[in-house]
């Protein structure tokens, strides 16, 4: 299997290059395959399927389908004008997936047309992803995964792990309408979200940010109220943007300690932005 990717890898280095008199080093064939490994990056030539965008953060895979099947568009209940959809599939995550979604309806000509939080994870407490972008034009769907697979990097920056659960928050200073349709998130206004698992560490979490600040809860959801049985507790709020964000630094800190006692101390997966 690793000679068969590597042999393609190679072929695509000849065709970009153009010329048979120039030599592949197997050091220059590495050099591609890990760049075809590497999130955000389009592996095309290996995949081989024009419907496939890219990979990123959270098991998550961008997709593209330029003409939707009718009888499976009117399944779902798609407008028709939306010939093309962009699919956003993941194992492990929702609040990133959306907050990167959120994103990239602001950038793109699209609309989220589905949005559903499956019970996933890969075994952990909390959901997977699968978030599907409407577009009268293909290229506007691959626009829109291209700038949400890019934008992941920065919605896991602060969420954080151990094996015994994880802790997610997500701000932004305008939400929109990916926002809107999950968590009924304002448009044009000021957008926190808090995520803790297990559900008891979400629920003293979700005390503390509302007592540190000024703000107006949105909703609470807890395992059997508005979540897929997930361990967790959620809290969606709004309000002035400092509040916000007062609100999900208080939450952070305690959070942090209060699951960091029950084994490694949590990690954020990339970079925090809050």
């Amino acid at each position: 299997m690793e000679q068969d990717i590597m042999q393609k890898v190679m072929d695509e280095v000849m065709k970009r290059l153009g010329s048979g008199s120039t030599v592949v080093t197997p050091e220059k064939a590495a050099q591609e395959k890990e760049k075809c490994e590497t999130p955000n990056v389009s592996v095309q030539s290996v995949v081989g399927v024009t419907e496939y965008v890219g990979i990123s953060e959270g098991d998550t895979i961008g997709l593209v389908v330029a003409n939707v099947e009718p009888m499976l568009q009117e399944k779902l209940g798609i407008d028709k004008k939306f010939r093309s959809v962009g699919i956003f599939s993941a194992r492990t995550g929702a609040g990133p997936q959306i907050m990167a979604a959120d994103e990239a309806v602001k950038a793109t000509n699209t609309e989220i047309v589905s949005l559903e939080l499956p019970r996933d994870t890969k075994g952990g407490a909390g959901h997977g992803s699968l978030i599907i972008f409407g577009a009268e034009d293909v290229s506007d769907a691959r626009r829109a995964i291209e700038v949400a697979l890019k934008d992941l990097r920065r919605t896991f920056g602060d969420v954080y792990a151990n094996d015994a659960g994880h802790l997610e928050f997500q701000y932004t200073a305008r939400a929109s309408y990916a926002c809107n349709k999950a968590f009924n998130a304002p448009v044009g206004r000021a957008f926190g979200l808090i995520v803790g698992a297990p559900a008891g560490i979400g629920f003293v979490m979700s005390d503390t940010a509302l007592k540190a600040a000024e703000v107006d809860l949105i909703d609470y959801l807890s395992p059997t109220k508005g979540l897929s049985l997930t361990n967790e507790v959620v809290i969606t709020f709004t309000g002035d943007s400092g509040a916000v964000r007062q609100a999900l630094i208080a939450a952070r800190m305690i959070g942090k300690k209060l699951l960091g006692a029950m084994g490694a101390e949590p990690k954020s997966v990339t970079t925090p932005y809050i």
